[in-house]
């Protein structure tokens, strides 16, 4: 279960913002993770509420925003969407020829501090 080296990864980057930042707590964590990624939300959830019980993080929320798959058709140009974790061809005209824009990503985007 790679969640639990992720959570630990999340809590040291927050803890040390935390502490460069010279604040005590950490009272939410906003997370944006592609459908792709390969995480599983709940597991990192998880594993992230055991991690962070002698942390300055231990009272944190963490909140995960799911991004769907996205990309750009090469016959039709036009974006899509799936919710799906793979993709074979456009939603739209069925070509095989796309580029995946968006749906592997992992960032830490906002923190609540106090």
């Amino acid at each position: 279960m790679h969640e639990a080296s992720i959570a630990l990864g999340i809590l040291d980057i927050i803890v040390d913002k935390c502490h460069a930042e010279g604040y005590r707590s950490i009272e939410s964590v906003t997370l944006k993770i592609g459908r792709a990624a390969g995480i599983m939300p709940e597991a990192l959830l998880f594993t992230f509420d055991v991690a962070k019980s002698d942390t300055p993080a231990r009272d944190a929320k963490l909140v995960i925003d799911l991004v769907p798959l996205g990309g750009l058709c090469g016959r039709c140009e036009r974006d899509f969407e799936v919710e799906d974790t793979h993709v074979l061809n456009c939603p739209w005209c069925g070509s095989p020829t796309f580029q995946i824009q968006k749906g592997y990503e992992m960032e830490i985007v906002d923190m609540e501090v106090h």
